[in-house]
């Protein structure tokens, strides 16, 4: 009898498991997780290219091309989200896909998407950050539904806290590397002294990113997408997605530092 029990358990919670892994599946789907990241991964290949120019002298050559074509590997960068949205309950989940899965939330996904891939494009992160901008002297008031957005996600803290994090991993990198010299303390001091300086243009940039994404939508149907935020299942997608996000953000920047590092120090033999 206990082993029949014990099997009937084990049957119902492999059911469960397989439940909650087909709701995470369909989460992923209808957010277009995979289409994101590989925004991401444009911005970052951007960035290293930067990174090169600024650190490197332009002389990474084909062995940096190599080296952050792995840091940006796509099916990492999405295990590391997917490893954050796990955390979601199954009853969370389901209402996360019940909202996304509308023709609305569909909506949102492709207008979220779209915009970040704009602004991809340097005119045009301008253009929008300086109708923030313009709008924020002329009619705050019209900002108020995004900031109200904005305030329940905690959007400008927790990505000013991801970007410091970032900055303090990609300096971590560097000395861990031998590039530089840094105590812990003075990483973190250097770190904090950017703080004002990344406040600001996160407001910018993110005001801006709104303000052009969810432009297509009326009143109503914002409000709908704000109401949702507000709820439980909302909460909980959003803190999954900075917590997935900046953990990702984190081991690239850890990974872009410490191959900089490497990188220079060959460089120099």
């Amino acid at each position: 009898m206990r082993r029949v029990l014990l099997s009937a358990i084990l049957v119902m919670w492999s059911a469960l498991a397989a439940a909650a892994g087909a709701q995470l599946t369909i989460a992923l789907d209808l957010l277009r997780v995979s289409d994101l990241i590989e925004v991401m991964r444009i911005e970052g290949a951007e960035y290293a290219e930067n990174l090169n120019t600024d650190l490197l002298d332009g002389q990474g050559g084909a062995l940096w091309q190599a080296q952050v074509r792995d840091i940006y590997d796509p099916a990492r960068m999405e295990d590391t989200v997917v490893q954050a949205f796990a955390q979601i309950s199954d009853t969370h989940l389901r209402q996360i896909n019940l909202f996304f899965g509308s023709g609305l939330g569909a909506e949102i996904v492709a207008l979220e998407i779209a915009a970040r891939q704009a602004m991809m494009d340097d005119t045009v992160e301008d253009m929008a950050q300086d109708a923030y901008a313009a709008t924020l002297k002329s009619d705050p008031g019209l900002l108020a539904p995004l900031q109200m957005l904005v305030d329940v996600g905690d959007m400008i803290g927790r990505n000013v806290t991801g970007a410091m994090t970032a900055n303090y991993r990609f300096y971590r990198g560097m000395v861990d590397g031998g590039a530089i010299e840094m105590t812990d303390d003075e990483i973190l001091a250097d770190t904090w002294a950017q703080e004002a300086d990344i406040r600001t243009d996160t407001e910018r940039w993110l005001m801006g990113f709104l303000m052009l994404c969810y432009q297509p939508l009326d009143a109503e149907e914002f409000q709908t997408y704000l109401t949702f935020s507000q709820t439980p299942a909302g909460r909980a997608l959003n803190a999954a997605i900075f917590e997935g996000f900046n953990q990702m953000y984190a081991d690239i920047s850890y990974a872009l530092g410490r191959s900089v590092a490497l990188n220079m120090k060959g460089s120099d033999l």
